[in-house]
């Protein structure tokens, strides 16, 4: 038989009761056992939750420190981004309208014979310059000297016969007067004294033709130019209908450059034209580094090109130094006009975003405290590397040319030492400036013409300032 279970009395303080524990006869063990573990371990349960807790406070805190290490240097003012600055200034811009050009030579001529014959002698190096009359190659002459002696022993041979028929003829006329022939032949002798001058004439016209033709057998350059590779050697049989000629002779100085501009450009380009102004026209080459030559505007054509919504121009150059070939692929600049007194910075400094949450062109401007602020700007023409603007910013204002990829609104940015004394002594001569400026109603309006509100604030209408 199983034996009855024993209890024992145990006092728990804590509420008070008697409770029984069971134990179990087979075992000898209590069935309140996990209790009595955990009083038993109750101070390492603890330490093991404590550790456990603080290790998931420390991952947490280490985790803090880490993204805060990782943010942008430009929140923290000790970690400043260095840039390169420059200060805004009033000066002239030149208006200029690019195209795309080729040069083309004024005269290009393809030397033919104008006689048939055996090509004797070439009088001329490939690539060699040559004068305009400069003798380039001879054709055998002989045959056509030959000609000549024809036609002239021929041209004799019947003045001889109208000398002849002139005495004739005045015979005829004395022997009239006395009755001695008749006027029937009186008439033919004058008929025939005709005749034979104009035989005479023929023959000195065949002469004159034959002396051509020699001439023609020694080919000259028709114009000043450098000549290309001969197309015909010495010995070949040349004729008038060679389709590839003998020689090509480009003219090089003067020389002109063909371009086209955009339809848009045309009343400005007209309206110069008209008011008598010589237009100025630099070629670049394809780099477009630096310019090549500087010409003169020459002509337009008569014009608008439908397909491409352009006009084709023609532009002079001396070319003496013989910087343009022909054929060559240039960028042409049209200088049309040059604007005075206007606000222009670096290229550099003009960027482009939504820093405002609106598209524009704006700049990264530097504050006496060398933080940057975003200023959107209104843009006008631009030269080169130079940018016109029309408002957003004043003369003596600094801005950021270079390092604004990693600057935002109310960045630190870290100064040259040398840019730092520059940009101090622009601020000085701002201020000296805007203490300067004439008190009243004028005052608010720039020396452009624009408005500028009390304080330096941004146009009414215009693009939003920096925070």
């Amino acid at each position: 038989m199983r034996a009855p279970a024993t209890y024992l009395p145990e006092d728990f303080s804590t509420c008070g009761e008697h409770v029984l524990n069971k134990i179990e006869p087979e075992t000898g063990v209590s069935s309140s056992a996990p209790w009595a573990f955990l009083r038993r371990y109750r101070l390492l349960i603890i330490i093991v939750i404590v550790v456990i807790g603080g290790g998931a406070w420390f991952l947490h805190r280490t985790k803090e420190q880490n993204a805060a290490n990782v943010r942008p240097a430009f929140f923290n003012r000790d970690n400043a981004v260095a840039v390169s600055v420059a200060t805004v200034r009033t000066g002239d811009i030149t208006v200029r309208i690019p195209g795309l050009g080729t040069v083309t030579p004024l005269t290009t001529v393809t030397v033919k014979t104008l006689v048939t014959g055996i090509m004797q002698k070439v009088n001329f190096k490939e690539g060699q310059m040559v004068k305009k009359g400069e003798l380039l190659a001879v054709v055998d002459p002989r045959p056509y000297q030959a000609a000549l002696a024809q036609a002239k022993a021929t041209l004799a041979r019947d003045e001889a016969s109208l000398a002849d028929a002139q005495l004739d003829m005045k015979r005829y006329e004395d022997l009239i007067k006395q009755d001695s022939v008749s006027q029937q032949q009186v008439d033919t002798q004058r008929a025939t004294v005709g005749q034979d001058v104009g035989t005479v004439a023929s023959d000195k016209a065949q002469v004159k033709t034959a002396e051509l033709n020699l001439a023609y057998t020694e080919i000259d350059s028709p114009v000043d130019g450098r000549v290309g590779l001969r197309q015909v050697d010495p010995g070949n049989y040349v004729t008038p209908g060679d389709a590839n000629g003998i020689v090509v002779v480009t003219q090089l100085h003067p020389i002109s450059v063909l371009f086209t501009v955009p339809e848009d450009n045309v009343p400005d380009i007209m309206r110069q034209i008209k008011a008598g102004v010589s237009l100025v026209v630099e070629a670049s080459g394809r780099a477009n580094l630096e310019p090549l030559a500087e010409g003169k505007l020459a002509t337009t054509d008569n014009l608008i090109d439908t397909t491409t919504g352009t006009l084709k121009l023609r532009a002079d150059f001396d070319n003496s130094d013989g910087a343009l070939f022909p054929g060559q692929f240039v960028n042409v600049s049209l200088i049309v006009t040059t604007l005075k007194n206007q606000i222009i910075v670096p290229g550099a400094a003009i960027r482009r975003g939504a820093p405002n949450g609106v598209q524009s062109a704006f700049v990264y401007l530097v504050n006496p405290n060398n933080t940057v602020s975003v200023r959107p700007v209104v843009l006008g023409v631009v030269d080169g590397e130079t940018q016109a603007v029309k408002s957003g910013i004043e003369p003596n204002d600094v801005v950021v040319t270079d390092g604004g990829d990693r600057l935002r609104e109310g960045a630190a940015v870290q100064l040259p030492e040398a840019t730092a004394a520059e940009v101090a002594k622009a601020r000085v001569q701002a201020e000296a400036e805007r203490k300067n400026e004439p008190k009243g109603p004028g005052a608010r309006f720039r020396r452009r013409g624009g408005f500028r509100p009390p304080g330096g604030g941004r146009p009414p209408g215009g693009p939003p300032g920096g925070a």
